[in-house]
């Protein structure tokens, strides 16, 4: 058992399993947090393989939605501190809406997605933050800041907000809440066989270093910020989408 734990939604594909194996190879323990349970016992068989750590990643599902099953979370925590809760859960929940009740159901369910989750599961694990020395990282996207997305934008976007509100509470405590945002990622589910070369072209030039972002990337700034190095970086945004929106 390793000497630091890790929560990490969405953790099953893409950003977030890249993440739960950036942490694990620093040592951390890992619980990776989805409601495909297929998908996330595959992925912990992976690392744990690779690793050469039986254990080191271990599986909760749960809908993070649902109030009644984040608890499942703590659970798995088994009362140990929680060093880091990555907020990864989340994606673009798009079609066009024609009437009223469609479009209040877009934005419920993308607010849902994006937001609750992270409420929820950090708001959960609050209390067994280790103190001093927590973290606690929300990955948002480059679309809450140059918009594109409709209410996905906006959700996003709430993710900001949110985390400057919490980093303020939390500081005392010497816990530190930060935001990565991403570009355009390729291998990742979220485009959900969406995109065409044109669009991947498109996306391409809009950079600055004239390639895609990779899953590695990401987890490479959570990792950094997850980190003992990180200590003096709070309520920050940090832009991972080479060159794609320049900072502010």
């Amino acid at each position: 058992m390793g000497e630091r734990l890790a929560v990490v939604s969405g953790g099953g594909t893409g950003i977030g399993a890249a993440t739960a194996e950036a942490l694990a190879v620093d040592g951390f323990d890992v619980l990776v947090v989805g409601r495909r349970e297929e998908t996330l016992r595959a992925t912990t068989a992976r690392l744990s393989w690779d690793l050469a750590r039986p254990g080191a990643v271990r599986a909760v599902v749960a809908d993070l939605t649902d109030p009644q099953q984040v608890p499942r979370v703590v659970e798995a925590v088994e009362g140990r501190a929680v060093d880091a809760v990555v907020n990864n859960a989340g994606g673009y929940l798009g079609g066009e809406a024609e009437t009223l009740v469609g479009i209040a159901e877009q934005w419920r369910a993308n607010l849902e997605a994006n937001v609750l989750t992270a409420v929820l599961l950090t708001e959960a694990l609050r209390p067994a933050l280790r103190r001093p020395g927590g973290r606690v990282i929300l990955v948002s996207s480059i679309a809450a800041q140059r918009g594109g997305g409709g209410p996905y934008s906006a959700a996003k976007a709430a993710l900001h907000g949110w985390a400057y509100d919490l980093a303020v509470r939390l500081g005392p405590e010497q816990i530190t809440v930060n935001v990565v945002s991403p570009g355009y990622v390729a291998d990742t589910e979220f485009f959900g066989g969406r995109m065409t070369p044109e669009g991947h072209a498109r996306r391409v030039a809009d950079t600055l270093v004239g390639r895609a972002g990779t899953p590695d990337d990401i987890a490479a700034a959570v990792r950094y910020l997850a980190g003992p190095s990180a200590g003096y970086v709070t309520g920050q945004v940090l832009g991972v989408n080479g060159g794609s929106v320049l900072g502010r």
